[in-house]
């Protein structure tokens, strides 16, 4: 495979800048997705088995002692919704919380798969050192969204249900 070879110094600031324009650039990508996109949870977002509605991350993770303590960043881009409380305590407003979720769980997955593209200008250790750096940022950021993404939609699942037997 043909690699870029730049000197060590470059090589190194090209990483530092190549990370923080992927990072950017997923985000506001993801930013930029409509409410109708966010409105439900495809393949990718949907709860897998062993998550039991977010527990799994209670549990195993403690998600619940760590979670408040790293940077939020929803509302960076103009007309963007922080996640560090909810929108309004009503219905609408845990539906506005749980599309803003997956909107930020997509972003880092994307901002993830952007690291296969350190190969083209790193040596195979360089490379796969950060790969594994954007596997260890990105993935606490994704447990938590899914986290409180599927805690909220058991809160509203009980809230309809409520509703609905009224």
């Amino acid at each position: 495979m043909l690699r870029l070879v730049m000197p060590q110094t470059v090589t190194i600031v090209v990483d530092i800048v190549a990370w923080g324009v992927f990072h950017a650039a997923t985000g506001y990508a993801a930013h930029r997705l409509s409410d109708e996109r966010l409105a439900r949870d495809g393949w990718g977002l949907r709860e897998r088995r062993f998550e039991d509605r977010g527990r799994w991350y209670r549990r195993r993770l403690h998600i619940h002692r760590w979670k408040d303590r790293v940077p939020e960043a929803g509302a960076l881009f103009e007309g963007g919704v922080s996640k560090r409380e909810l929108p309004a305590m009503d219905a609408a407003g845990l539906e506005i919380f749980v599309r803003e979720t997956r909107r930020a769980e997509l972003g880092h997955w994307w901002a993830m798969w952007c690291s296969p593209l350190f190969v083209l200008w790193n040596p195979p250790l360089a490379a796969a050192l950060l790969a594994a750096y954007g596997v260890l940022v990105n993935l606490p950021f994704i447990a938590i969204q899914r986290y409180n993404r599927f805690r909220t939609q058991a809160v509203l699942e009980r809230l309809s249900h409520r509703r609905g037997t009224s």
